[in-house]
């Protein structure tokens, strides 16, 4: 059987997250000592405490569902689970190359750090926004961003007839008005600090590039499936690429899970908090094998 691991990104966090693995795993008690550490702040208490309003703001939520889904995967993996492939849904990805052995914890949690500090400073420099529009096909959506005026992107392809747009606020705000005209089933503004995989995040990219160009980087001993390709990668230069890549691109979910299937994953584990990658999952194919690990008692009955 063909196992994957799946690592979610923003939106997943709660208040709460890892509490029971940091208590029950002395590997968990040593990442969030050096995640205080890396981060310069005490990133566990505002997990398990929040409040809710803190954890959301992208340079601490990035840190979290990171530290959280490389500690259930490195546990996982220990117990004997081995996946033949991993992807992870925007910052998920960063995950899923430090389990695919990329990098290390440490490696991939400074990377996380100038990722969402930066993203987070995109957002205050260049205001933006993003929203999900529900019910359309991905080219209508793409048809409605090209003909308004202003930056606005499809910036996720979630599952068929979910895609999540992205740029600037009025700009989105004229593609939803534009989408629920020509028939969008459901338009939603996302609470996000800035336009995430949009070219505003370009400052974002060239912060992140020079700090990616500077650390060392492995190939990936399985591969791991790109969100700007959606095709398997394992050595380092593509690995970097993509990792710069992705900020100003659309992360292309739906496609990267047909790709999987096609080549052979049976099984999609989601590693980390929430269960938004296994219901993405079941959208794009009913037929699909998943479930998810995202606390202690799950990785024993693992």
């Amino acid at each position: 059987m063909g196992l994957a691991f799946l690592c979610p990104g923003q939106g997943s966090q709660k208040v709460g997250m890892g509490q029971d693995l940091f208590e029950n795993s002395n590997l968990a008690k040593s990442h969030f000592e050096t995640a205080n550490e890396i981060l310069g702040v005490d990133i566990q208490d505002i997990m398990f405490n929040g409040p809710d309003e803190t954890l959301k703001q992208t340079q601490y939520t990035q840190p979290a569902l990171y530290i959280v889904s490389v500690i259930i995967g490195s546990l996982l993996t220990d117990k004997g689970l081995k996946p033949i492939s991993a992807a992870g849904h925007s910052l998920g990805e960063y995950s899923a190359y430090t389990l695919a052995g990329a990098f290390d914890f440490e490696t991939g949690l400074k990377l996380v750090k100038v990722r969402a500090n930066s993203m987070q400073k995109s957002g205050e420099d260049q205001p933006g926004t993003m929203a999900a529009i529900i019910g359309l096909e991905d080219d209508e959506v793409q048809n409605i961003t090209d003909k308004i005026s202003g930056i606005v992107v499809a910036a996720n392809f979630n599952s068929p007839g979910q895609v999540v747009i992205s740029g600037e606020i009025d700009a989105v705000n004229s593609a939803m008005t534009a989408a629920k005209e020509n028939g969008a089933r459901m338009v939603i503004p996302l609470n996000v600090s800035g336009a995430f995989h949009s070219p505003l995040m370009t400052s974002a990219r060239e912060q992140l590039a020079e700090m990616i160009n500077s650390i060392e980087i492995r190939d990936s001993m399985i591969p791991v499936y790109s969100n700007v390709s959606a095709d398997p990668i394992t050595q380092t230069n593509d690995i970097k690429h993509a990792m710069i890549s992705q900020l100003e691109n659309p992360v292309l979910w739906s496609q990267t899970i047909l790709n999987m299937t096609q080549n052979g994953i049976d099984h999609f584990m989601e590693v980390g908090t929430g269960r938004v990658l296994q219901g993405l999952c079941k959208r794009i194919n009913r037929s699909l094998t998943t479930n998810g690990v995202e606390n202690w008692e799950q990785i024993g009955n693992a």
